[in-house]
C-alpha cells in the first residue's frame, strides 16, 4: 500500500500534467474549442480523472486559492482607516507576501482568461465571492454596507486590471502592475504613512 505522501505526490503530478496539457490546448486552439475529452486524452487520463482534479474546464484556469489570504490581510489593517484605504492596503500587503510567481504557468492561465470573453465574465463572478468576504469583514468592523461594497469592488477591479495587464505583457512584473493599479486608488504618499511602513 502506498504511503499517504506518495499518494499525494502522485495526485499533484497528475494535476500538474492535466494543467500543462490543458494550457497547451487552450493556447493552440482556444478555450472554447477545447473539450475535456481532448485534455484528458492529451494528459493520458480518463475524463473521470480530470473531474476528480478540476470541477469543470474553466477551473483549470480560474481556481483561486488566495481569497482567504486577501480577506485576512484586509482584516489585519487598522480599523481606523477608511474602507477604501483599508481594503487597498490589505490587498497590497497580501500580494507582497505572495511575491512574484515562480512558474510561468500562472501568467499563461491569466492570459487565457484575459483573452477569452466567457472566462473574463467568470473571473468577475469569482471576484464577487472575494468581494463578499471583504465586505463581511468591513461590515463586522463597523463599515456601512454600501461603503464596504464600493471599497471592495473598486480594489478588486483594480487588482483584476493589473493581473490582465501583466498577463498580456511579458515585460511587466506582477508586483509592478499590482502596485500601479492599487496606488491609483490609494497613493503611497497619502497621510497615514505609519500604516504603510508596517506593510
Amino acid at each position: 500500500m502506498a504511503a499517504p505522501d506518495s499518494a499525494t505526490s502522485k495526485r499533484q503530478r497528475t494535476s500538474a500534467r492535466i494543467l500543462r496539457c490543458a494550457l497547451d490546448l487552450f493556447e493552440r486552439q482556444g478555450f472554447e474549442r477545447t473539450t475535456v475529452a481532448q485534455i484528458a486524452a492529451s494528459a493520458g487520463v480518463t475524463e473521470m480523472t480530470f473531474f476528480r482534479h478540476f470541477r469543470a474546464k474553466e477551473n483549470v484556469v480560474l481556481d483561486d486559492p488566495y481569497d482567504p489570504l486577501i480577506a485576512a490581510a484586509v482584516a489585519s489593517r487598522p480599523h481606523s482607516l477608511g474602507a477604501l484605504p483599508r481594503t487597498v492596503r490589505g490587498i497590497r500587503h497580501a500580494w507582497r507576501e505572495l511575491g512574484e510567481p515562480e512558474s510561468d504557468l500562472v501568467r499563461r492561465r491569466v492570459r487565457i482568461v484575459a483573452l477569452t470573453p466567457t472566462l473574463r465574465a467568470a473571473a468577475w463572478r469569482n471576484n464577487a465571492a472575494t468581494e463578499q468576504l471583504i465586505v463581511d469583514q468591513l461590515v463586522r468592523d463597523g463599515t456601512p454596507v454600501l461603503r464596504a461594497h464600493a471599497a471592495a469592488g473598486a480594489a478588486l477591479a483594480a487588482l483584476l486590471a493589473a493581473l490582465f495587464e501583466w498577463a498580456r505583457r511579458d515585460d511587466v512584473a506582477l508586483a509592478e502592475a499590482v502596485a500601479v493599479a492599487l496606488d491609483t486608488l490609494d497613493p503611497p504618499d497619502t497621510p497615514d504613512t505609519a500604516e504603510h511602513s508596517h506593510d
